[in-house]
């Protein structure tokens, strides 16, 4: 199972919806994952297989944790097309 945290600037509203729309696309591709919303601080030191956040806050991740940019927090085909193929690459490999 992956473990995937969502971020967003405070960790409550943004990255809940984020965690809420990932869990559908991957209940969708039949990928198990447990994803957590959480704020930057925060994400910066949880353990996980991936971090899914905006372009502004990805850059600020260290090089060694494993970072998928998205467009939107709540457009769901624009996070299925920025992420799936990633946590697709991720499922296969564990």
């Amino acid at each position: 199972m992956l473990n995937i945290i969502t971020v967003c600037g405070n960790g409550i509203g943004s990255s809940l919806m984020l965690k809420m729309k990932i869990e559908e696309i991957c209940k969708e591709h039949g990928i198990p994952v447990s994803v957590n919303s959480s704020d930057f601080n925060a994400a910066l030191s949880q353990k996980c297989d991936l971090i899914v956040t905006v372009k502004e806050l990805a850059s600020q991740f260290s090089k060694d944790q494993k970072v998928a940019v998205i467009r939107s927090y709540i457009n769901k085909k624009k996070i299925q097309e920025d992420i799936l193929e990633t946590i697709q690459a991720l499922h296969n490999n564990s």
